[in-house]
Formats: structure tokens, sequence, C-alpha cells
């Protein structure tokens, strides 16, 4: 008889992270089981239905047979829609052929960017509190994260002289996330100018993570691909879902260093073969059609970041700067006398309002806590009272 024991799993996976959202959703839903209405702030997902004008354009498109594979790097048309709108928005030639490739997500540009070009001991540098897949895939290569902390004295925004001493000769590569995700926090153009000279003098990659530069309120956004001869050091993560409210069309696409680009397809081929057809094809309406969606749905999220930014500080206990970009409040819970983790246990299960402890996104996290504000102002409202009685009860 043979040995019942099952082989052990592979080592990697004991490095490899998650997403704390989906999991606080998963418990959000099990208590909806019981009747119980739930307030969620936990997902970072517009609540907007994709524009009519982009779901048309798939209907064509699956009508028209766009059900196959394409080229891995992308079909071209969307490739040269992207490299316009990259150029005309942050002023910088792309190449459409060589510089852009089309991906299932922007995920897999986090993933692949890493994978392409860092290696087991290198360290890279990235902001913390901060999107927790960042830092997965670097222990995932066996790279080192260096986390840099966002300071609320600071409005979250990562400071050039933190990341100046923080360089050894191990930096590989910078992450930049800008506008923030949990912090809603935007980087100055003179921010983004004095981090490209850092990149430039130490020899470094940037991954620049720019999903939401479409959803900013104050000021304007910067990329680091506008600064002259950062494309060739960049590699710039977008995509789809947030600007267009598609996070289910799977679509998103990486702009910059051609070899690295390369490298990238060439992970695409191995790992997903190429994005879908049909999403390609409506990725070409939404870059090229009307944007008039886009920026109502960003007038909405401002009123909703002002009354969730002006309840969050009317709770004792709770303070919120104003974020300036994305649509995630990122309040200071200290005062509450509880831990960031205990904190949103008990808001989920006494108040039923799903939300996300800030140590989900890192150790300087601790202190605060995220809620996402892509939903409704009626939603934004019930859920704030609720937090205000169970908070006040403590």
């Amino acid at each position: 008889m043979g040995n019942t024991e099952l082989p052990s799993h592979a080592e990697r996976m004991t490095r490899t992270g998650t997403e704390t959202a989906f999991e606080v959703f998963a418990m959000a839903k099990e208590i909806e089981k019981t009747g119980v209405k739930v307030n969620h702030f936990e997902m970072g997902e517009p609540d907007f239905d994709t524009p009519e004008n982009i779901k048309d354009a798939a209907r064509k498109a699956l009508a028209s047979g766009f059900t196959h594979y394409t080229a891995a790097p992308g079909i071209l048309e969307l490739r040269q829609a992207i490299a316009e709108n990259i150029s005309n928005d942050f002023d910088v030639d792309i190449d459409p052929e060589k510089e852009v490739v089309v991906m299932p997500g922007a995920k897999p540009g986090i993933f692949m960017s890493i994978l392409a070009t860092v290696d087991p001991g290198d360290e890279v540098i990235m902001p913390n509190p901060s999107f927790p897949i960042y830092e997965s895939v670097v222990n995932l290569v066996k790279a080192k994260p260096v986390p840099i902390p966002l300071k609320e004295e600071n409005d979250f925004r990562l400071n050039p002289e933190d990341v100046r001493n923080k360089i050894t000769d191990k930096t590989k590569m910078l992450i930049l996330n800008s506008p923030h995700n949990p912090c809603g926090s935007s980087l100055l153009k003179n921010e983004v100018e004095e981090l490209a000279e850092l990149a430039k003098e130490n020899n470094i990659w940037v991954m620049s993570d720019e999903i939401y530069s479409k959803i900013i309120y104050e000021g304007k956004h910067y990329s680091m691909l506008s600064v002259p001869g950062m494309k060739e050091r960049t590699i710039l993560v977008h995509g789809f879902s947030k600007t267009y409210a598609m996070t289910g069309w799977r679509l998103g696409y990486s702009v910059g260093n051609p070899k690295v680009i390369a490298h990238m397809a060439k992970l695409q081929v191995n790992i997903s073969s190429c994005a879908a057809a049909f999403s390609q094809m409506a990725g070409i309406e939404a870059l090229t059609g009307p944007q008039d969606t886009v920026t109502n749905m960003v007038m909405e999220y401002e009123k909703r970041r002002n009354a969730i930014v002006e309840a969050l500080n009317s709770i004792k206990g709770i303070s919120c700067k104003k974020p300036s970009g994305a649509f995630y409040a990122f309040p200071n819970v200290t005062k509450t006398g509880m831990k960031s983790k205990e904190l949103m246990m008990h808001l989920l299960n006494k108040a039923h309002v799903a939300a996300l402890h800030g140590t989900a996104f890192g150790e300087y996290g601790e202190g605060y806590m995220r809620f996402s504000y892509a939903t409704s102002l009626e939603n934004i409202k019930e859920g704030m009272e609720k937090i205000k009685v169970a908070v006040e009860k403590l």
C-alpha cells in the first residue's frame, strides 16, 4: 500500500501574502447570511457601472469574433490608444510597439515588472503602508522589502530624503503609488523630480503604480514618466479598473523601458498568453470615446470624500485628513484606545460596518483604518452613524 501522506507545498507560498479586503468581505458576507445588513467600506471597487459605450464596444467585438488569442503584448490598436493617451497626459513620446504591454489587469503589471527586474537578495524600497501585493511579490522573489513610513504630518506623502537614507548598493527598485492606496495622498511635482534624481544617481528601477491618476481632486497628477530621462528606467503600471469602473473586465497595461516590456510580454506568454480580445476592444473605446462619465464619477467621489471625512472627524477619538486622490479615507483611530485590527473587528461584529485595519497595508498602518468611499452617500451616512454609536460606547 502506498504512502497516504501528501507531498509538501512549495516553500515560496509561505512568503506570499494576500489582500485583506477579500477576507473581510467574506466575513461580512457571512454576517449578512444571518439577515443583518452590513455597510461595506472594505473593497476598493467603483460602485458605478461600466459606461454603456464601453459595454457596446465589447458586444460588437464579441459579435465580430474577437473571442480568440491576440498577440501577447496586446492588440496593436489598443497599444496605440494607450501610447497616445499616456503621451498626451504625461508629455512623453511612447512607442506602442516596443514600450506598451497589455495585461489581464494591473496586478500582473506589478507581478511581472518585479519578476523581470528584481533578483533574490536585491532590496526594493516601498512606502508603508501601501498596497500589500508589492511586498508580497518582493518576498516571493526572495528580495528584501525596505519600508519607508508614510507620516500623517507629511500628509502621507513619500519623503525623498527618507528614501535617500535607505538606498544601499543592493537597492534595485523603488516602488511608487500616487495617488496612493490606502492613504489617498498624491506626490507633488518637486517630490517626483527628487525621487527621479535618486533613481538616476543610484541606477534604480522605478515601478510607478498610477492606477488612480484620473481620480484626483486637488492639484495635478505628476507621473514619473514625465521627468526627462526617466522613461528608460520606469515601469508604469496602469489599467482600466478604477477610471472606467471595469474591475471585472481584467484589463491593465504597463509602459516603459522596451527591454523590460519585452520581458514582461515573455512572462505573459508563460502565465496567461494574453488579455481577453473583447476586453481589449472595449479598452480602445474607453480611451478614445467620450470621457464625460469619468468626469462625472470623479465629481461624485469628491462629494463622497467630503461627506465621509466630515463624518469621521465628528466621531470622538477619530480624526481624518482630507485625501487628495483615489477613493480612500485613512483616519487616525489611536484615540479610540483600540488597536487597528481590534477596532476593525469591533465595528464589523458590533456596528456591522466593514472596513480595513491599517496594518493590512503594513506595520506603519497601525493606528489607522481604511474606508473606501466608492459607495453611495446614503451608505456613507448610515455607516458613519453606526460607527459613531459603536465607538462612543467604548
